[in-house]
């Protein structure tokens, strides 16, 4: 019985281990992981852009304020437009 067990465990880990190494070479090798990796990167260069201020400069996430329309604005740009 116990050896039933095993084999079910190994085949199970030969099953995670090729479905593991497939993605890995379609992300690596494929123009799919070249779309994958340029979108991410793209992401990641549109939320730092989205911390700078064009008057104030860059602040940190925290820092800003989260408008009701969803747009994020810098604490001195909220302080101007609300104290006029």
């Amino acid at each position: 019985m116990t050896e039933i067990v095993v084999e079910g465990a190994l085949f199970v880990v030969l099953l995670a281990t090729a479905v593991a190494l497939l993605i890995f070479v379609l992300v690596q090798f494929t123009p799919l992981g070249l779309r994958i990796r340029q979108a991410r990167n793209r992401r990641l260069i549109e939320a730092a852009a989205d911390l700078v201020c064009p008057i104030h400069g860059p602040h940190a996430a925290t820092d800003m304020v989260l408008l009701p329309n969803g747009e994020r604005i810098c604490p001195e740009c909220f302080q101007e437009v609300v104290h006029g």
